[in-house]
């Protein structure tokens, strides 16, 4: 494909003071955003669900390939069978599998095995790495950087979620071959992350010690 230059379109530049207080306001918004294990049954507008994978799929990658697929499970009987293969996964890992340093650093979180929000939370969506694709579906070329990408779509669309007034929840079981059946993916396709989201149950809490954060000079430098 040749290089061929399109102007840059919908850019907005904003005066300085401008500039500051929209990413302080839209900083102290993400502040709030906590990753809660307690959701509400109440459902979610499948419309709010498609802009958040929107979101999520404008986010920069290797060679503009967007190596990621946004599985939405809704099936109750494939909600069952994620729930069962990750407490089983997770089963293992707290019974030894993940060495008593991890478990240490887990312990202030208060999780367990037990992952009942895979059933009752309103979202759940699983997302997959692929490792050939390309800008369109039809291709079927190397794609590169692709952990790199596919971590900043989960995070635009974790942004997304949380502007929408959301609670979201991370999870990783390990392994997570599992979901490549119940999503009906291909073998090549790898799991990277469930995102699951909702609203907060009315008894929602969030582990005191989630609440600790570096600060911004532990966290940048400036050389």
């Amino acid at each position: 494909m040749t290089d061929k230059r399109v102007p840059l379109e919908n850019y907005v530049e904003y005066p300085g003071p401008d500039m500051l207080s929209r990413i302080t306001a839209f900083t102290a918004d993400l502040k709030r955003r906590r990753s809660v294990r307690d959701f509400d049954n109440r459902p979610v507008d499948d419309a709010v669900i498609h802009a958040a994978i929107d979101a999520a799929g404008s986010a920069p990658s290797g060679a503009n390939h967007q190596p990621w697929h946004f599985a939405v499970i809704q099936d109750p009987v494939k909600r069952r069978a994620l729930r069962e293969a990750a407490e089983a996964e997770e089963r293992a890992f707290y019974e030894g599998k993940a060495g008593e340093e991890w478990l240490d650093a887990l312990a202030p979180l208060g999780t367990d095995a037990s992952k009942p929000f895979l059933e009752h939370a309103p979202v759940i969506i699983a997302i997959f790495a692929q490792k050939r694709g390309g800008v369109t579906v039809e291709e079927s070329r190397k794609n590169y950087y692709i952990n790199e990408s596919v971590g900043i779509a989960c995070g635009f669309m974790l942004a997304a979620l949380h502007q929408a007034g959301l609670v979201t929840l991370t999870h990783t079981p390990n392994p997570m071959r599992f979901l490549n059946t119940v999503c009906e993916r291909p073998a090549d396709e790898k799991a990277f992350m469930l995102i699951v989201a909702g609203y907060p149950a009315p008894n929602a809490t969030v582990p005191e010690h989630a609440l600790i954060k570096k600060s911004l000079d532990d966290i940048s430098s400036w050389i």
